[in-house]
């Protein structure tokens, strides 16, 4: 995973690189894990809203993002939609 300022590069399975915007980073201590969100750059579901993607990384030693793990238990997922609920309704209260 390479990362600019607020976008990283994420390679599939197929190996296509793919552009993507970084919503937010947070660390949970009670995993013990750092957590990365983010939305592939021009992909945009009109009903659905844009398809966010959510892993969880280990940062290397002088701080540059590692390795992107994916989030593999159900307590996982609830904390980290629960932040992602948090981060919809700061950016709606900042828009009002």
């Amino acid at each position: 995973m390479e990362h600019g300022e607020n976008q990283i590069t994420i390679v599939d399975e197929e190996g296509n690189e793919q552009l993507c915007e970084v919503l937010f980073t947070f660390e949970s201590e009670e995993f013990g894990k750092s957590y990365v969100l983010f939305q592939q750059v021009g992909e945009y579901d009109e009903e659905e809203g844009p398809e966010i993607h959510a892993y969880a990384f280990t940062p290397t030693e002088d701080g540059e993002e590692g390795e992107l793990i994916p989030i593999e238990t159900d307590e996982e997922w609830d904390m980290v939609e629960e932040m992602l609920n948090t981060f919809f309704d700061e950016q709606e209260d900042e828009n009002e």
